[in-house]
């Protein structure tokens, strides 16, 4: 899908940042992790989840700036068929990395986040330690398996084998069915339309009545 609210590039081809790491697949890559994440403490959480914000929610309130916590964050449009795809795969990834947190936000919610990391083109995931990004998930292939072998590639943290995608997965946190968003423009014209109508045609009857004539060509 293109930028929230309007046509753009397709998620095949994701805008870049010079600063983010792209994903290698090359055994270098597996044989030196690029982020050294701090694993937090599991020890009394029963239920590993993603949490998904909401529009007055901060991305950077769910971020630890002086940490070396790592978060995965997706940002996705309920209504891109390509978020919807990736819904049930990225759902599971808490019950495949406990010690890592998942966070995931409507881009067009959060346009600000969006422009900032340049995660204009949705689905977009990002790998940050503390409050800064330090990858980006590119392959158009989203899958539970090619996202854990990124997670392990960029962290050197090995997933749980026992982990697969599940019905409880495809019905959420995250949607995996479509949600039509309103066209904005398409609505504002139709509206705009009408009210020229009604206008131009209230405009013609108060003309007729003021042309000499007209008012006893009409009461005959």
């Amino acid at each position: 899908c293109g930028p929230p609210g309007g046509p753009g590039q397709p998620p095949e081809q994701p805008l870049l940042e010079p600063v983010l790491p792209e994903e290698q697949n090359g055994t270098d890559s597996a044989k030196a992790p690029k982020v050294a994440c701090e694993e937090r403490n599991t020890t009394g959480i029963e239920r590993f989840t993603l949490h998904i914000l909401n529009v007055s929610q901060d991305l950077m309130e769910f971020l630890s700036p002086n940490s070396s916590d790592c978060t995965l964050v997706l940002f996705y449009t309920p209504w891109c068929r390509f978020s919807a795809s990736l819904a049930p795969h990225f759902n599971s990834l808490p019950r495949a990395f406990p010690t890592l947190r998942f966070l995931a936000l409507d881009a067009s919610q959060h346009s600000s986040l969006s422009t900032r990391f340049g995660t204009v083109a949705v689905p977009n995931i990002l790998l940050f330690q503390g409050a800064k990004p330090m990858a980006r998930f590119n392959h158009t292939d989203r899958t539970l398996e090619t996202l854990k072998d990124f997670i392990f590639n960029q962290t050197g943290i090995e997933a749980n084998s026992d982990v697969a995608v599940t019905e409880e997965d495809w019905e959420g946190p995250l949607p995996s069915v479509l949600t039509k968003g309103i066209d904005w423009l398409l609505l504002f014209s139709v509206l705009f339309l009408a009210s020229f109508v009604l206008y131009a045609t209230l405009r013609t009857e108060s003309i007729r009545w003021l042309i000499p004539g007209q008012e006893h060509e009409h009461q005959e």
